[in-house]
């Protein structure tokens, strides 16, 4: 897991990124992010360190006030998040992130009501990536397992291929074994080509998957690296990961 050429083009940057939800409150405090082609990312770090705070911005969910949030050579910064599912930004979030009253299959067509004429071509896509989606794809969304809902919302974003994928704690509510299941969910979808951005409170699993990752605090970059140097920092495990860990085998539910 070696750090991409500076020379090569991101898929998405957020450059000092000031944002927050109230006018004069900052989350965010200049944190940086680059992702490149192929990559994984992963983000961690305490509780209230702005981790989906930043996603949400580069998101359009948050206002950036100062920075920038690049999509390859385009300004993004601050665009209707209809625009940036358009443009190539798929977005999942950590709750309420499916029609619990439509179907599977329905679910999906929603994730493309911009590209109909593709409905046919890319739900077969999501059948291949998500077998157990087809096999009951006349099934509720409201009936899903906590990991099966995860799985929809994904399918759902990925129904319009974007180039990036941001993901809000996909792991949160769940067992340990629907974790890893979702870990290794995510990899795959990674090595189909899409650059995905990961937050993620599960901090030591996150870092063996992701090629490199982030440590915020306080709404800035404290550590970035590797997932495999960051892994190893003496200076993150004390201050993170041990903390984290603990944090995580508090809040595990099983949801399913």
């Amino acid at each position: 897991m070696t750090a991409q050429p500076s020379t090569q083009q991101a898929v998405v940057e957020a450059k000092d990124i000031v944002a927050g939800y109230l006018p004069g409150v900052n989350i965010l405090n200049g944190c940086s992010l680059v992702a490149y082609p192929g990559e994984m990312i992963g983000i961690i770090g305490p509780n209230g360190a702005g981790k989906s705070t930043l996603l949400k911005a580069m998101f359009g969910l948050v206002k950036v006030h100062s920075g920038s949030v690049m999509l390859g050579d385009q300004d993004i910064t601050n665009l209707r998040t209809n625009r940036l599912v358009e443009m190539g930004v798929g977005f999942v979030p950590q709750n309420n992130n499916v029609f619990p009253s439509l179907s599977i299959e329905e679910n999906l067509r929603m994730g493309l009501f911009l590209r109909p004429k593709k409905a046919t071509e890319r739900l077969a896509a999501m059948w291949d990536l998500f077998p157990v989606l087809h096999d009951r794809r006349n099934q509720s969304a409201g009936a899903l397992s906590g990991g099966e809902r995860q799985s929809l919302a994904m399918a759902r974003a990925l129904m319009m291929e974007p180039s990036v994928l941001l993901l809000d704690e996909p792991s949160a509510g769940l067992s340990p074994v629907r974790q890893d299941e979702t870990f290794l969910r995510t990899r795959r979808i990674n090595k189909t080509g899409v650059c995905v951005v990961m937050v993620e409170q599960n901090a030591r699993r996150c870092l063996q998957i992701c090629d490199r990752g982030y440590v915020l605090d306080q709404g800035r970059d404290a550590y970035t690296g590797t997932g495999r140097e960051l892994a190893n920092d003496p200076k993150v495990i004390e201050l993170y990961l041990g903390t984290l860990a603990e944090d995580v085998d508090a809040e595990r539910t099983d949801t399913l």
